[in-house]
């Protein structure tokens, strides 16, 4: 499968890990999870709960205040917690 935006797959025959990792910033934070094939069952399965995530915290950031130009630690700290529970 090909990469998405803020979606990138990792496939390498020498590397331990095999999966997608979601990755998105917004106001100077970046954001970062791994899904491995093997935790959720394979590449699909792992895709999914992904595409999930990344619906989860771009809601999360959608209407995030802002203090000086950077998101609000509260906004931080409940986007990383949507990335935990995922």
């Amino acid at each position: 499968m090909k990469s998405k935006k803020n979606l990138t797959r990792f496939t390498y025959e020498t590397a331990a890990f095999q999966g997608w990792r979601l990755s998105i910033s917004r106001a100077g934070t970046s954001f970062t999870k791994y899904f491995s094939d093997k935790q959720y069952g394979g590449e699909k399965q792992s895709l999914a709960a992904a595409e999930v995530a990344l619906a989860a915290i771009k809601g999360v950031l959608e209407g995030a205040k802002r203090v000086d130009g950077k998101l609000a630690p509260a906004t931080v700290k409940k986007a990383e917690g949507v990335l935990k529970k995922s």
